[in-house]
């Protein structure tokens, strides 16, 4: 009895493990499309991916102090579709650190941006995000942008 309730949480453990894991895809593929749809100016793939009441800041900083820059989802997906044509935007994506606590998620995202293959800025996303009805939305990112210590 007692190797039967042993095996009994081994296996809860790993099915467990293996829904986290699923989950934590879950949220990398939310963040990777809309990039994906960043790059390819593919509005049907941005506007899912944000919750309704999203929010979206950065943090800018220069030598002496850093202040808080605000967008709103709209402008964000506007500025995106009305891209020149001939101008890519590819903020390719470093690494994926995923946290999840139930509906609950936060993923921090180091990167590096490129226009036209020419290298723009690097810094690090935050995303917070919730499990909806129709799966993981972003409601809230925060990011830094520099030129240098990348």
């Amino acid at each position: 009895m007692k190797n039967l309730i042993i095996f009994s949480l081994l296996i809860f453990g790993v099915f467990q493990q293996q829904c986290i894991a699923q989950e934590e895809k879950n949220v990398e593929k939310v963040i990777s499309t809309l990039f994906e749809g960043m790059k390819n100016k593919d509005v049907s793939l941005i506007e899912p991916a944000f919750h309704k009441n999203a929010l979206m800041h950065t943090v800018k900083s220069d030598d002496s102090s850093s202040t808080l820059g605000v967008n709103s989802v709209s402008d964000f997906i506007n500025r995106i579709a009305t891209t020149p044509a001939n101008t890519i935007l590819d903020e390719r994506i470093l690494d994926y650190q995923i946290k999840i606590d139930g509906d609950m998620a936060s993923a921090w995202t180091p990167y590096e941006f490129y226009v036209n293959d020419g290298f723009s800025h690097c810094g690090v996303n935050s995303f917070q995000l919730i499990k909806t009805v129709e799966g993981w939305k972003i409601t809230y990112i925060i990011d830094t942008r520099r030129k240098t210590g990348c």
